[in-house]
């Protein structure tokens, strides 16, 4: 926790095995769209849109047990989902520029972030761009400088701080394809990026651990965020 906080950033390495990976790996590879849809590349990237609804390939990934022991510890409880991308970098994607990922909440900094990123490295390679202590700037201050260079090692993740700046280094031609999952999570009394409350419905909800329900928005922040006609949400899956 105090490298986090100092930083930003902590990579937790080796969560993933070969056979995970591959398995995983293998489950999304038919839904990966054609190259094009995806707003922050063109032909070079490749992306699963509604993967809940589509596959159960990532659920363990959300709920990791490692990964939500610090997200008990950076977020309030009853903390939500608020964005699930599965991504397939090919060779010559382009870099992908310095921002943080809680920004878009109207709130002026420097502020505790209001949501955290988890990314998970599939293959080898992966390499982002941090700016350690960004997380700490405020709202006027922008990256004048270059990022550090941060490698993943194949089945890591690192937890980024939705304040951190950061980015993503281009892939060059001759570079093998790299998959990420990245799981968003936010406040309990935000707005989450993608409304899983419509999408994937409550019969893949009631697919998913009670947790992940909790994430998805079956859940109440006190004393009454979130209900449904007066109740609880949870009953909407009896």
């Amino acid at each position: 926790m105090s490298r986090l906080h100092r930083d930003g950033y902590l990579v937790l390495p080796g969560l993933l095995a070969a056979g995970g990976r591959r398995r995983i790996r293998a489950e999304l590879a038919p839904l990966l769209m054609p190259a094009g849809r995806d707003p922050f590349s063109s032909r070079h990237t490749r992306q699963v849109f509604g993967v809940l609804h589509n596959t159960r390939a990532v659920d363990a990934l959300l709920d990791h047990q490692y990964v939500v022991a610090l997200l008990d510890r950076l977020l309030l409880p009853n903390f939500l989902l608020s964005k699930l991308d599965v991504i397939e970098r090919c060779p010559g994607a382009a870099a992908r520029p310095p921002h943080a990922d809680d920004d878009h909440y109207p709130i002026p900094r420097p502020r505790p972030a209001l949501s955290v990123a988890v990314t998970w490295a599939l293959d080898a390679g992966t390499s982002l761009l941090l700016w350690p202590g960004s997380h700490r700037w405020p709202s006027a201050r922008r990256p004048d400088e270059p990022g550090v260079p941060l490698t993943l090692p194949p089945g890591s993740c690192v937890i980024i701080l939705g304040t951190l700046w950061h980015g993503i280094a281009a892939l060059p031609p001759a570079a093998a394809p790299e998959l990420t999952i990245t799981a968003q999570y936010c406040e309990p009394w935000l707005r989450t990026r993608e409304a899983f409350t419509l999408s994937p419905g409550r019969e893949v909800a009631r697919q998913l651990s009670r947790r992940v329900r909790r994430m998805l928005g079956y859940s109440v922040h006190p004393p009454d965020t979130g209900l449904v006609d007066g109740m609880h949400p949870q009953r909407l899956l009896a």
